[in-house]
C-alpha cells in the first residue's frame, strides 16, 4: 500500500477521504501492544492520587527482553509505553521534575525505563510508542500556563531521545482531584482549550511526522470509545471531526465513525489481557484466554480497526507467566486461522473489469497487499467470483479494500453456489483495511462477492477464504 506508487493508482474522486503515508503503515500493524506500568504497580491502583513516593518504584528483576521479546512471540508489532501515567510519577530521568526514576531506589536512581523498553523493541524489530498522559495529579501548576509549558517540555523530551516514534497516546481524562505538590484540591480545566491541542501536536509533527497522533479526536487514529476492545459493525475509518475534543467525543460515535466523514481516522480498540490495566496479583487468575483475545481480534480487526492489548508488567518488572501463555496462545490461534488461504486456488473473474485492466480480478487472491481489482465501472452490484476445479469446506472469509484509494465500499454480499443457485451467506456495511466473516463451514465451488452500494468502483485486494 504505497501511496507514492502512482503506477498501482486510479483517478480518486473528490469528496473520499484518504488515508496519509503514516497512517497506511500503521493500518498494517493491526494488532500491538501497551504497556501500563508505574507506581501503581506497587501501590495495587488503577489511577494514582500524586503523592506516591519515588521509592515505592523498586521493580525486583526488570527485563525489558523479557517484556519485548514476550510481545514479539505473541505477534505484536509494536509497543505504547505509559511513559506517565495520571500520577505524574515519570519512568525516565526528566529533566524537568524530581518526581520521576531518578528518585526511586530501582539501578540506583540511574535507571530509565522509557530507554530500556525503547532500546529493546530496536533490537527485537517492534515498534515504540509514547503515552504521556495530559493530566497530573502531582505537579503543582497543574490547570495553569505554566503546565503547559511543562507538558511540552516532557514531551520533546521524549521525542528526541528515544529513536522513532510510531504512535504518541493522549487520553482523555482530564482534571479532577489530585495532590498538586501538596495543594491537595480539586482542579478542573477547560478540555476545548486548556492543552491548546493543535500547537501540542505540532511537537509531534515537529519532531516524529512518521508517528500517529492518537486521542479521542484524532489527529490521526481516533479511540474507539470503549475500553473492551470492540469495534463498532459497521466501523468507519472516516469521521467529521468539527466541534471535537480529547475527552469531549461522544463514545457511540467514534464506536461507528461515519461514512461520509470529511477525514480518515481510524478506530482503534484498547483492551487489557487482565480486567485492570496495571498489574495486580489478585487478578491473576482473570486473565484472558487465547480464545478471549481471539474473539476480541474479529471484533476490532475483523471490523477494520486495530488492536491495542495492554500487557501490565509485573512488580519484578517482567510479563507474568499467564499473561505469556495466553499470549502465545493467541499468536498460535490467529497463525492457525491464516495458515491456508484456499483462495489462491481459485480462479478470479469479475464481469465488470475489463480485458486489458491493469487492476484484474485475479488480483484479489495473488497474495499481495499491494496490487488489487478495480471494478472499472460505477454500475452497481459489482461482482467478482472466485471459481475452483473442486468444491472446498471453508468457514472464514478475509476482505481489504485497497486502502490508497480510500474506503469505497459501502455495502456488499456474499453468497456461494449450490444445488444450481447463488444462496447468500452474509451481507454487512464496511470492508476497509480489513473484514472478517465468520460462517458456519460451508462447502461449495464457486463463492461470489457482490458489491452493493459504493462511492466509487470498487477497489478490492483481498478476498481470501479459509478453514479455521
Amino acid at each position: 500500500m504505497n501511496p507514492s506508487d502512482n503506477s498501482t493508482r486510479i483517478p480518486v474522486p473528490s469528496g473520499i477521504p484518504l488515508p496519509s503515508a503514516r497512517q497506511l503503515k500503521w493500518h498494517r500493524l493491526e494488532v500491538y501492544g501497551f504497556l501500563h506500568f508505574t507506581v501503581n504497580t506497587f501501590t495495587d491502583q488503577e489511577w494514582g492520587y500524586g503523592d506516591e513516593s519515588p521509592a515505592v518504584f523498586n521493580p525486583t528483576n526488570f527485563d525489558a527482553d523479557q517484556i519485548v521479546s514476550t510481545a514479539r512471540e505473541g505477534g505484536l508489532k509494536g509497543l505504547i509505553l505509559t511513559c506517565k501515567h495520571h500520577d505524574g510519577f515519570c519512568l525516565w530521568p526528566s529533566r524537568f521534575t524530581e518526581h520521576s526514576v531518578k528518585n526511586s531506589p530501582w539501578r540506583g536512581g540511574q535507571g530509565d525505563v522509557v530507554g530500556e523498553i525503547s532500546a529493546a523493541c530496536a533490537r527485537q524489530g517492534l515498534q515504540f510508542g509514547v503515552y504521556l498522559s495530559p493530566w497530573d495529579r502531582n505537579h503543582a501548576d497543574y490547570g495553569s500556563p505554566a503546565y503547559i509549558t511543562y507538558y511540552r517540555s516532557q514531551l520533546r523530551e521524549l521525542l528526541t531521545n528515544y529513536g522513532p516514534i510510531f504512535e504518541v497516546w493522549f487520553d482523555g481524562a482530564n482534571g479532577g482531584d489530585g495532590y498538586y505538590g501538596g495543594a491537595r484540591q480539586t482542579r478542573l480545566i477547560d478540555k476545548t482549550s486548556y492543552y491548546d491541542w493543535p500547537n501540542t501536536w505540532q511537537i509531534v509533527r515537529e519532531l516524529q511526522p512518521e508517528a500517529c497522533i492518537f486521542s479521542d479526536a484524532g489527529s490521526d487514529i481516533r479511540w474507539v470509545g470503549n475500553e473492551s476492545g470492540i469495534a463498532g459493525d459497521p466501523c468507519w475509518a472516516t469521521l467529521d471531526v468539527t466541534g471535537l475534543a480529547p475527552g469531549l467525543a461522544d463514545p457511540e460515535l467514534l464506536n461507528s465513525g461515519q461514512r461520509a466523514g470529511e477525514q480518515w481516522l481510524p478506530a482503534e480498540c484498547d483492551v487489557s489481557i487482565r480486567p485492570g490495566w496495571f498489574y495486580h496479583s489478585h487478578e491473576d487468575e482473570q486473565v484472558k484466554s487465547p480464545a478471549d483475545l481471539l474473539e476480541l481480534y474479529f471484533n476490532s480487526v475483523g471490523r477494520g480497526g486495530s488492536l491495542l492489548l495492554n500487557l501490565p508488567p509485573d512488580r519484578r518488572g517482567q510479563i507474568h507467566s499467564r499473561d505469556r501463555e495466553s499470549l502465545l496462545g493467541f499468536q498460535a490461534a490467529r497463525q492457525a486461522l491464516y495458515s491456508k488461504d484456499l483462495a489462491r486456488q481459485a480462479r478470479a473473474a469479475s464481469t465488470f473489469n475489463e480485458p486489458n485492466s491493469p487492476h484484474p480480478a485475479a488480483h484479489v487472491n495473488d497474495g499481495n497487499p499491494d496490487t488489487y481489482w478495480n471494478a472499472g465501472r460505477p454500475d452497481l452490484p459489482a461482482e467478482i467470483i472466485l471459481e475452483l476445479d473442486a468444491p472446498i469446506c471453508f468457514n472464514l472469509v478475509s476482505l481489504r479494500e485497497f486502502l490508497p484509494l480510500g474506503q469505497r465500499i459501502t455495502e456488499c454480499c456474499l453468497e456461494i453456489w449450490q444445488n444450481e443457485t447463488w444462496c447468500e451467506i452474509w451481507r454487512g456495511q464496511s470492508i476497509g483495511s480489513r473484514r472478517l466473516i465468520q460462517s458456519t463451514a460451508v462447502q461449495t465451488q464457486k463463492v461470489r462477492l457482490r458489491v452493493l452500494s459504493s462511492i466509487a468502483p470498487a477497489a478490492l485486494a483481498e478476498f481470501g477464504l479459509f478453514q479455521t
